[in-house]
C-alpha cells in the first residue's frame, strides 16, 4: 500500500485494472495495464506509460554491494543484441540478431525453447540497412516480434511454436524493414517499420488483431500523390505544407520505434521519423513544414483516426526525427495534475506536451544547440537559426548531429525522485548540399543512405563528441545531476524504485548509480560491451535484475571484435549464486592481412571507396573499414585477398545464411575496385597512417 502511495504521490499515470472495455468487448491486458505490479516486464518500456521503470525495490541503494551474479548464458549465436527482453510468469524472452527468439527460465538460466524465423532466406536486400531486433512484446501468452523483411510473428510463449504471421510491409522491394518492438493493448497489436533513409519510403503504422493476425487499421504518416487521393483527412491537410513532387521520393516518415499507448484517452502516440530524402531542398523544394515528419502524433487507439500532432522540426532536413522513446507521466503544473507526454528526440530540446490537446507545455534544450536559440511555446515552434538549413550551398557545423542529442538508446522516468534518466550526448556534423545537383538528384535503392547532401568532408573540425548519463528535472527544465560515460554508445536506461539508475556501457561495464545525486554505486565487468536496455523483475518474490552483452556499434570503431567477443545474457540478484564469469581469452593481437604481393592501384582503390559505400558496406563494416563489432574486420579477412573468394560472397551470396547480404548487382570490375580500396586501406592501417580515401563522416 505504501508504495501505490508512493506511486500517487508523484504523479505516475496508474492504470489499476487489469481490463479495458472497449465495444462492449473485455480486454485482458495483462502485466502491461498494471503500473504498481513490477513482478513482470512485458513490453519494451514495461506498461502502458513506456517509463523503462521497475516498482521492485528489494535491490535499493542501501544494499547494492550484494547485488552478485545470479546466472549467466553463453549465446552460440552471432548477430545483434541491441534489444530489450521482456518477462512474464519467471520466463526471460529476447531476439538476438535476425529476430531470433529465445525462452529462458529467470531464475536459473535454463534455455527452454529458440524460434528462428529465418529472416535471411526473405530479408533479401534488407539485410544491408538493418540489423535486427530492438524488442518484443508479451501479451495473453504470446510473443510478438518484427523480423528485419517485414513480417509480423505471434509465436506460443510455453512451446515457441509460430501460432501466426503477416507480411505488414508491400513485399520484398518496398524498403521498409522492421526493427522496431510492437505495441499491444485492448486485444491489438500495431507494429512500424523503418527504411525512410535507404529507399522510397512512405511512413505506416498497422493494427492488427493480437489472437488472429488480421489487419485492423493503417495510419499513413505522410501524404502520397495528391492525384490519387488521401487516405484521411488528416493527410489532406498535410498535403498543403508539402511542395514539389514529393511522393517521387515516399516521403518518409517512418515509425521506426516510439509508440505509446495511453488508455486515459484511448490513443496511441506514434512518434515519426526524417522524410526522405534527409535534404528538404531535394524532397520539397518550396519548404513547407512537410507533415507529418519528425512529430508526435495522437491517434484514436481503436480507429487509427488522427487526433492531433506536434511536430518537433517542421520542414525538418537534418534527421532530426522524433522516434525516440515518448513517456506517460501525469504531473502537477500549476497547481493541477496534468496528464502529459515527454520525449527527448534528437534535436537536443526535452518537450512536455499536454497528452489530451497536444500543446506544448515546456520545452528546453539538454545539451548545447546552434540549430535553433530556443523553442516558442506560443506557436510551439522552434526559433531557427537560418543558416542551419544550409542554403545556397553554404555549409553548417550543426549541433547536435544527426546522431542526436538522444538516440534510440530508451530513456527512463522515476517517479520516485520525479527525474528522467537520459543517454545523452554532445556532438556536431557538417551539413552541405554544395554540389549536388538538386533537381535531377537520383535516389538509391536500398543501398545506402538517402541524405541529399555533400559527401566531402568537413573544412572545419566539429566539436567534441562528449555522452553522459544524463538525470533531467521535467518539470523545471534543468539537469540534476550527470555522469560521464563512454563516448561509444552504450544501451537504454533503467530506473527502479530502489532509487538506483541501471545501465550499461561500451566499454563492457554494467553500473548502477543512486538515482538521487549521480552516485556510481556498484559496477559489474560484462566482458563485453553493451548496447541493449536492461530490465528488472520478480521470480518467487525475490528482485532480478538481466541485460544481454555483446556490442554493435553505429559505423563507429570499437574495442569488440566480431568473432571473439562474447555473447551473453547476465542475471543478477541480491546475495547471487553464480561462479564468476571464466577469464576471459587474451586478445589476439590484430592481425592485419598486408598481402604483400597485391599491387594496389591508386585509381581503382578510390573507386572502390565509392562501391563501400554506395553499397552501403559501412553500416556494418565501419568507416575506414573500422568494423564496431557487428561484422568480421575487413582488414584482417583471408577473404578479401582473393576477387574469386570476394565474388562467391558478394555477388553468390555464400554467406547469407550467417547474416551476409548478396550483392548480386556488383560487376566483376566492381568487386576488383572493391578489393584495391580494402588492400589500400589495410596497408595503411598496418602502418599507423590514415586511410588515403576516407568515407564520409558518420550521419546516423
Amino acid at each position: 500500500m505504501r508504495r501505490l502511495l508512493t506511486m500517487l504521490l508523484a504523479g505516475l499515470l496508474l492504470v489499476p485494472l487489469s481490463a479495458c472495455q472497449r465495444g462492449g468487448a473485455e480486454v485482458d491486458n495483462g502485466p502491461a495495464a498494471r503500473e504498481e505490479d513490477g513482478a513482470d516486464w512485458p513490453l519494451y518500456g514495461r506498461t502502458f506509460s513506456a517509463n523503462h521503470y521497475s516498482p521492485l525495490s528489494e535491490i535499493d541503494s542501501g544494499n547494492i554491494d550484494r547485488l552478485k551474479l545470479a546466472w549467466s548464458l553463453d549465446l552460440d549465436d552471432g548477430g545483434s543484441l541491441y534489444t530489450s527482453p521482456v518477462a512474464v510468469g519467471g520466463i526471460l524472452y529476447f531476439a538476438q540478431g535476425y529476430s531470433v527468439i529465445h525462452a529462458v527460465d529467470a531464475a536459473t538460466g535454463k534455455l527452454l525453447w529458440k524460434y528462428d524465423p529465418e529472416v535471411w532466406k526473405v530479408a533479401g536486400k534488407k539485410m544491408r540497412t538493418a540489423w535486427g531486433s530492438r524488442g518484443i512484446a508479451w501479451w495473453d501468452g504470446k510473443i510478438y516480434a518484427g523480423t528485419l523483411d517485414g513480417r509480423l510473428i505471434a509465436v506460443d510463449a510455453r512451446s515457441g511454436k509460430l501460432l501466426w504471421s503477416v507480411q505488414t510491409t508491400e513485399g520484398s522491394d518496398d524498403g521498409r524493414y522492421i526493427t522496431g518492438a510492437p505495441w499491444i493493448f485492448n486485444g491489438k497489436v500495431v507494429i512500424g517499420h523503418g527504411g525512410a533513409d535507404f529507399d522510397l519510403v512512405r511512413g505506416y503504422v498497422t493494427a492488427y488483431d493480437a489472437r488472429s493476425g488480421r489487419q485492423l487499421w493503417r495510419f499513413y504518416t505522410v501524404p502520397d500523390d495528391p492525384a490519387k487521393g488521401f487516405e484521411d483527412p488528416a493527410l489532406a491537410r498535410a498535403a498543403k505544407t508539402w511542395t514539389g513532387e514529393w511522393w517521387k521520393y515516399g516521403g518518409g516518415g517512418t515509425v521506426w520505434n516510439a509508440m505509446a499507448y495511453d488508455p486515459q484517452f484511448n490513443r496511441l502516440y506514434i512518434g515519426t521519423g526524417n522524410g526522405t530524402p534527409w535534404n528538404q531542398h531535394i524532397r520539397s523544394p518550396g519548404g513547407g513544414d512537410n507533415l507529418y515528419l519528425c512529430s508526435i502524433v495522437a491517434l484514436d487507439a481503436d480507429t487509427g483516426k488522427y487526433v492531433w500532432h506536434y511536430q518537433v522540426n517542421p520542414g525538418e532536413t537534418w534527421d532530426y526525427n522524433a522516434a525516440m522513446d515518448i513517456e506517460l507521466v501525469t504531473l502537477k503544473i500549476g497547481g493541477k495534475d496534468r496528464p502529459v507526454l515527454m520525449q527527448a528526440p534528437k534535436n537536443g530540446f526535452f518537450y512536455l506536451i499536454d497528452r489530451e490537446t497536444g500543446k506544448l507545455l515546456s520545452a528546453k534544450n539538454i545539451v548545447p544547440v546552434n540549430w535553433a536559440s530556443g523553442i516558442d511555446i506560443k506557436t510551439g515552434r522552434p526559433i531557427e537559426n537560418p543558416a542551419a538549413r544550409y542554403p545556397d550551398g553554404r555549409g553548417f557545423m550543426l549541433s547536435p548531429s544527426s546522431a542526436g542529442a538522444h538516440n534510440a538508446q530508451p530513456m527512463s522516468f522515476s517517479p520516485r525522485t520525479g527525474l528522467v534518466y537520459i543517454p545523452a550526448q554532445e556532438n556536431g556534423l557538417w551539413f552541405s548540399d554544395a554540389g549536388v545537383d538538386l533537381k535531377n538528384w537520383k535516389p538509391l535503392r536500398g543501398t545506402g543512405y538517402n541524405t541529399g547532401l555533400s559527401q566531402e568532408p568537413s573544412p572545419v573540425p566539429p566539436p567534441p563528441t562528449r555522452s553522459f548519463l544524463l538525470a533531467w528535472d521535467p518539470l523545471r527544465q534543468k539537469a540534476a545531476w550527470s555522469a560521464p560515460m563512454p563516448t561509444l554508445w552504450g544501451g537504454g536506461i533503467t530506473s527502479t524504485a530502489g532509487n538506483l539508475v541501471f545501465v550499461g556501457t561500451a566499454e563492457g561495464r554494467f553500473e548502477a548509480y543512486d538515482a538521487r545525486n549521480g552516485k556510481r554505486l556498484w559496477n559489474f565487468d560484462a566482458q563485453a560491451g553493451i548496447s541493449s536496455q536492461p530490465i528488472s523483475y520478480s521470480v518467487g518474490g525475490r528482485q532480478y535484475v538481466t541485460v544481454l552483452a555483446g556490442y554493435r556499434g553505429i559505423v563507429t570503431a570499437s574495442p569488440w571484435d566480431y568473432r571473439t567477443q562474447r555473447r551473453r545474457v547476465l542475471t543478477f540478484a541480491l546475495d547471487g549464486k553464480a561462479p564468476p564469469l571464466p577469464a576471459p581469452d587474451p586478445q589476439p593481437p590484430r592481425q592485419f592481412i598486408a598481402d604483400p604481393g597485391f599491387t594496389v592501384d591508386p585509381a581503382k582503390a578510390k573507386a572502390g571507396l565509392g562501391v563501400y559505400v554506395a553499397s552501403n558496406c559501412f553500416n556494418c563494416h565501419g568507416l575506414d573499414l573500422q568494423a564496431g563489432g557487428m561484422a568480421p574486420d575487413l582488414r584482417e579477412s583471408a577473404v578479401t585477398t582473393s576477387a574469386d573468394a570476394l565474388a562467391q560472397v558478394l555477388r553468390d551470396g555464400l554467406l547469407v545464411e550467417r547474416g551476409m547480404p548478396q550483392f548480386s548487382e556488383l560487376t566483376a570490375r566492381q568487386i576488383e575496385e572493391l578489393q584495391h580500396y580494402i588492400r589500400q586501406t589495410t596497408r595503411a592501417a598496418i602502418a599507423g597512417k590514415a586511410a588515403p580515401n576516407r568515407g564520409p563522416e558518420m550521419r546516423q
